[in-house]
């Protein structure tokens, strides 16, 4: 299985193009154009034609931001998913956060969702959390060592961020839901803070740090922060922070989705390579 099909994308996957047409693979792309890509890429003139290349198509992570066109920075067509799906017909269909309401149109489709793979999903906490200490070392006025840091969630980027954050020196509070993870938190070295008891301690921080994808830093909430406390929001839309909420009162609030395609984009492409390459067996040997 030598043939892959690309439909839009970000670098990550314009990275992945080259990648794969170094290892050998013949990589036939549509809604790359303005990319710059190995020029033996052949880049096609449509969504049909770049379809009856491949068995196995490879798109966008995620794969949309309106849930009607693909993501496709680099190029200048709007490409509809529903367009897509009528053309992937009986092959593989790969993207990134695939909504269960899409997978209604890729009917007779085989759809795998990258970031539903757990090697791919653990690789690439590595990479959100250093892009979320950059912002942090940018945005701020302070060092990050001696800065009183709330990890709002406990999951994977918030463990691997965590310990990163701890590294370097900062003081670093973990927001949970569970007594569970409180024990774990104060085995790892960090301080707890139960999400109940969240409020009387939400005054002391200079930066915070959300993986939650709900609303957790309500307009209440938001009002008993410090003035200068800065809040990175990484968490999948709609977030956990009330965004409007937090441009009335003034709170300093960034919102950094896809940190691994904005700030590592090679390194994200060598993970999507290898996840898609176990993809690729597992089909061979089914």
């Amino acid at each position: 299985m030598k043939n892959i099909s690309i439909i839009g994308g970000d670098l990550r996957i314009v990275k992945l193009a080259d990648m794969l047409k170094e290892d050998g693979y013949e990589v036939y792309t549509y809604g790359l154009e303005k990319a710059q890509l190995n020029a033996k890429i052949e880049k096609c003139n449509s969504i049909e034609e770049v379809t009856t290349k491949a068995d196995v198509i490879v798109s966008s992570i995620p794969l949309t931001s309106d849930e009607i066109n693909i993501n496709s920075p680099f190029s200048s067509n709007k490409i509809k998913i529903s367009e897509v799906a009528q053309n992937v017909k009986g092959k593989t269909f790969i993207a990134g956060r695939i909504e269960d309401e899409l997978y209604k149109k890729f009917n007779d489709t085989k759809v795998i969702d990258l970031l539903k793979r757990e090697e791919l999903t653990v690789l690439n906490t590595i990479s959100t959390a250093e892009g979320a200490i950059q912002i942090a070392m940018e945005e701020s006025t302070k060092t990050l060592h001696g800065s009183k840091i709330l990890v709002m969630g406990f999951g994977r980027v918030s463990k691997i961020l965590s310990n990163m954050l701890k590294g370097i020196g900062a003081e670093v509070y973990c927001e949970t839901r569970t007594t569970i993870n409180c024990a774990w938190i104060k085995a790892y070295g960090y301080k707890p803070i139960l999400l109940d008891e969240l409020d009387g301690n939400l005054n002391e921080f200079d930066i915070i740090i959300n993986t939650i994808p709900h609303v957790i830093l309500n307009k209440e909430r938001l009002s008993l922060l410090k003035k200068d406390c800065i809040i990175i929001d990484i968490a999948s839309n709609p977030g956990g922070v009330d965004r409007k909420a937090a441009k009335e009162i003034g709170v300093k609030l960034i919102w950094a989705l896809s940190l691994p395609g904005r700030v590592a984009p090679i390194t994200s492409a060598e993970f999507i390579k290898e996840t898609l390459e176990n993809i690729l067996k597992e089909i061979k040997n089914n």
